[in-house]
């Protein structure tokens, strides 16, 4: 008896060293990621960086920084409400032996684990040629937005599913309907789980470039519309490395990449605790 109680405990302190060393690694690797990039990068901000106008000389930001907000607000504004209403059908109105809802599954899973390169290549062909869009913003928006409909869909599912039965029950019980069962009660219940998913995808898109390259192009000027060519800060990020001559000037973009990202996960993250709170 004594001999197990003590392979038991060995094998727990054994599983705790293990977990504890995973996390520590992995806090290790982010904080040196965050501070080499902040090392080489911060000494290289300069106002000359952040002009409207792209030069070869001032490599300014300002075009790629509003690429990245219109083409993050389109993908977003394409993706989510079909992630979301996709998530609505298979939680609350398919049931469990569809076939449908097996096929979506598998479909969404599939797609989620397909390179980003292969999603330009179809946009390249699709959008840019096919429907001929052109190397254009809503080009790389639609394409994004087939990229993150599946985190959105999985995201969601996860989150309808976590509210309680009771809620429905309760709602059902008080006469109310399902279409307003699910926009009253189980919707703004299953919020912050659905804005999880949406700050995923939002890392997903500002940090693309393979499927971007192809399909919205990579002209370092402040797109006028949406049929117009752009760059993200991650594409600039990548022009400016592989070429070899502002290698400095990516640091620097690689540091307003990573507060703009920050700031979002920070700003999604107030949204989602004021929803939980209320």
């Amino acid at each position: 008896m004594k001999t197990m109680f003590k392979r038991k405990k060995t094998m727990d302190m054994l599983v705790s060293v293990l977990v504890w060393c995973s996390a520590l690694i992995t806090f290790s690797a982010l904080i040196f990621l965050v501070v080499y990039i902040l090392v080489n990068g911060i000494p290289y901000l300069k106002l000359s960086l952040f002009e409207l106008e792209y030069t070869s000389n001032n490599v300014s930001v300002v075009p790629a920084i509003v690429s990245t907000i219109i083409m993050t607000a389109l993908s977003l504004f394409i993706a989510v409400p079909l992630g979301i209403f996709t998530a609505i059908y298979l939680v609350e109105y398919a049931s469990k032996s569809n076939r449908l809802v097996g096929i979506i599954r598998i479909t969404a899973e599939t797609l989620s684990g397909i390179p980003s390169i292969v999603y330009g290549l179809f946009g390249l062909l699709f959008f840019v040629i096919f429907l001929g869009w052109g190397f254009s913003l809503v080009a790389g928006s639609c394409t994004l937005a087939i990229m993150i409909l599946p985190l959105i869909i999985r995201t969601t599912e996860e989150a309808l599913k976590s509210v309680p039965d009771a809620f429905r029950e309760g709602s059902f019980g008080l006469g109310a309907g399902r279409l307003r069962t699910i926009f009253r009660i189980i919707l703004p219940s299953a919020i912050p789980g659905v804005l999880a998913g949406v700050i995923l995808s939002i890392g997903r898109i500002v940090g693309e470039t393979a499927a971007l390259i192809y399909t919205a192009g990579t002209v370092a000027e402040i797109p006028t519309n949406v049929m117009s060519s752009g760059r993200t800060l991650a594409v600039h990020m990548y022009t400016l490395s592989s070429e070899g001559l502002h290698v400095n000037e990516a640091y620097a973009t690689a540091v307003v990449l990573l507060i703009i990202v920050v700031g979002i996960n920070t700003l999604s993250s107030v949204v989602a605790k004021r929803f939980t709170r209320g």
